[in-house]
């Protein structure tokens, strides 16, 4: 266990961002990331192999982020699939922020990941990927400098950075909107992604336990419950 907790802290200290995005992630949609993961091959210290001949891995996907959201203590503590020490991380945040403080929650999915194996030096490679990427203006698109065995890492360093560099214009521009603000016991944000999930679900875009789901989640049912009952003829 230590080993491996040993070679993820060293993939982070030696994975970095050569090009970010030219652009935060968006605030009220989803952003698409392409990223360019350019790595030495794992077998490039092995022995026995011609020094003469240069590779470079490149792992090419995209990383789509979704919508931020407007979370509380409360509903993260509602969500399922999480184990007992997340529940008592949670009751930690109710107890230091309060149950229905504000924050911002980020999804991710990374998506269409296709790896190659091309002739080149580490750093060829990455300045004629990022100079090409500079060339086209492509402002969605980012190249970074990870580790061969552990990419995964590398990449997840890449999305916490990626979070990082665009928390604080989201919160700005969500507050300016009133998202942030409180109503009836949870944020703004979530009253009208209620409201939108129940249109979705009147449309057959969703079902009605997601719908009654997503309302225990923030305590709100009761709220709700005529309009809910109403629009899925249930009374």
């Amino acid at each position: 266990m230590e080993n491996i907790e040993r070679r993820i802290a060293s993939a982070v200290r030696q994975t970095t961002i050569v090009r970010p995005p030219q652009q935060t992630l968006s605030t009220f949609g989803s952003t698409v990331i392409r990223y360019y993961l350019v790595s030495e091959p794992v077998y490039a210290d092995f022995d026995g192999l011609p020094n003469a001949v240069l590779e470079t891995v490149v792992r090419e996907g995209t990383v789509r982020a979704e919508k931020p959201q407007v979370v509380t203590p409360y509903y993260l503590s509602n969500l399922e699939g999480f184990g007992e020490n997340a529940e008592e991380y949670f009751q930690a945040l109710i107890e230091e922020h309060g149950a229905h403080a504000p924050g911002i929650l980020y999804a991710y999915k990374n998506q269409g990941m296709e790896t190659a194996v091309v002739s080149g030096s580490l750093d060829e490679v990455m300045v004629k990927i990022t100079d090409r990427l500079d060339k086209e203006n492509r402002k969605l698109e980012a190249v970074i400098h990870g580790v061969d065995d552990l990419w995964d890492v590398s990449l997840m360093k890449f999305i916490f950075e990626l979070t990082n560099a665009s928390v604080q214009s989201n919160a700005s521009e969500m507050h300016a909107r009133g998202l942030l603000d409180m109503q009836d016991g949870a944020p703004r944000d979530a009253h009208q992604r209620i409201q939108h999930l129940m249109e979705e679900a009147c449309r057959g875009n969703a079902a009605p336990s997601e719908v009654h789901q997503e309302l225990e989640r923030w305590g709100l049912f009761e709220e709700y419950e005529d309009r809910f009952f109403a629009l899925f003829g249930q009374r």
